[in-house]
């Protein structure tokens, strides 16, 4: 397996104070990674390590193979979009990648940096000062920046908050076309949805530690709520339903019910079948059954409340 990320037992003090205790993580190469945590949980003072902003008390971090602090050659393969980006309000978009570039050492055509700002919609202003951009447009164009090296491992803090509904759609595009070109894109959000949308593999920290790591349905299979069900079924005799809500009981709670209708919690979906061919055996037509799945919501929260 090949990692763009390999973080190992990383302990980070600031004097007593212990802010990462024994932090290990993977992120694959290529793939979308969510990083979550509750605010003061950690995940700043990880990435300021990751970003070169800060270093570590123990333990090591290697970034596209490299140990930190990485030679000059692979830290041109990183880019960063902090929270964030600062910009010269008298620059236009175009003047500000072509500066940000010569910083990198990696000046480009014009055409080049017009493809950048094309990609995140902003080829339109691209003469346009800065000062003159919307919350949501300087947010676009911080993208373009950490872009602007053609990196091969791209930083994401909160590259939507605060951004309407059609520039986050379009972020989300650009996010995921960074990935299929295999770009590795480590996003730290607190938009639960966005990251479920979106990754392949969620971290979650709390106090300093992560405390599990692996795509959604590893994560769903690790700290799983209860799964709701609902089943909707041909009109059943009082007999019947009596002896159906004993099998329900037994293996989760009853929520709602009626002649024509059960709805329960299960703590997994093995016992569905179960209670389907109970159904059957009664002569009892189920019409629809309909599982809700936790959401990354639900699990980061079960994730922080069993600590």
């Amino acid at each position: 397996m090949s990692y763009a990320i390999e973080v190992k037992n990383v302990t980070k003090e600031f004097g007593a104070k212990t802010v990462l205790n024994q932090v290990s993580m993977q992120v694959k190469k290529g793939s979308i990674f969510g990083f979550l945590g509750r605010n003061g949980a950690g995940k700043s003072t990880l990435v300021n390590i990751m970003t070169g902003i800060s270093f570590v008390t123990k333990g090591s971090v290697h970034l596209l193979g490299e140990p930190l602090p990485l030679s000059s050659a692979v830290q041109r393969k990183i880019g960063v979009m902090p929270d964030y980006s600062m910009f010269y309000e008298d620059m236009t978009a175009l003047q500000h990648l072509r500066y940000f570039a010569k910083l990198l050492k990696f000046e480009q055509p014009n055409a080049y940096y017009m493809n950048l700002l094309k990609q995140v919609g902003l080829e339109d202003a691209a003469h346009v000062k800065t000062k003159k951009f919307s919350f949501g447009m300087k947010k676009k164009l911080g993208i373009a920046q950490a872009l602007v090296n053609a990196p091969e491992l791209i930083f994401l803090d909160e590259p939507t908050s605060g951004v309407d509904a059609d520039s986050i759609l379009g972020i989300h595009e650009i996010i995921r076309n960074l990935a299929k070109k295999g770009t590795t894109v480590f996003l730290t959000s607190h938009n639960l949805d966005e990251v479920e949308k979106l990754c392949d593999e969620v971290a979650i920290m709390e106090n300093g530690v992560v405390r599990s790591q692996g795509t959604l349905e590893e994560l769903r299979t690790r700290f799983q709520p209860t799964l709701e069900v609902t089943m909707k079924h041909a009109q059943a005799s009082k007999d019947s339903k009596a002896i159906l809500t004993k099998l329900i009981e037994n293996h989760g709670e009853i929520l709602d019910s009626s002649p024509e209708h059960f709805t329960f919690t299960l703590q997994d979906d093995t016992m569905i079948p179960v209670i389907t061919r109970a159904f059957a055996q009664m002569k009892i037509d189920v019409y629809r059954i309909e599982v809700n799945e936790p959401s990354l919501e639900e699990i980061f929260l079960d994730v922080a409340s069993s600590q």
